[in-house]
């Protein structure tokens, strides 16, 4: 996108280097605002099936075990899925839920 300046020559209006005749107005992006119940609820909405899954493998792998060392090995892995997996795929994916337009 070219970068537009002021021209006094055009009264004020921005115009374009490379077509200095053309005004060209530049209409200000609407803003926008983090949604964190809409993330939480996405974010929600993934970690339950896959803690699910996480323990429907690890379970039969760890039957007598404490339950902290079951928290010990399902954590690391759950963490892991959420930071590289799953959360960038719902910002990725849901970028214009997560970010309305303010009014």
């Amino acid at each position: 996108m070219p970068v537009l300046t002021a021209n006094p020559a055009h009264n004020g209006n921005l115009v374009s280097p490379s077509h200095p005749d053309v005004a060209t107005a530049v209409a200000p992006a609407p803003a926008t605002r983090f949604s964190r119940p809409r993330f939480a609820l996405l974010v929600l909405l993934g970690v339950y099936p896959l803690i699910t899954v996480l323990l429907h493998l690890v379970l039969p792998l760890t039957e007598g075990w404490a339950i902290w060392q079951r928290t010990l090995v399902i954590a690391p892995l759950m963490v892991t899925i959420m930071v590289w997996g799953l959360i960038p795929a719902v910002q990725k994916h849901f970028r214009s839920f997560l970010n309305p337009v303010q009014r």
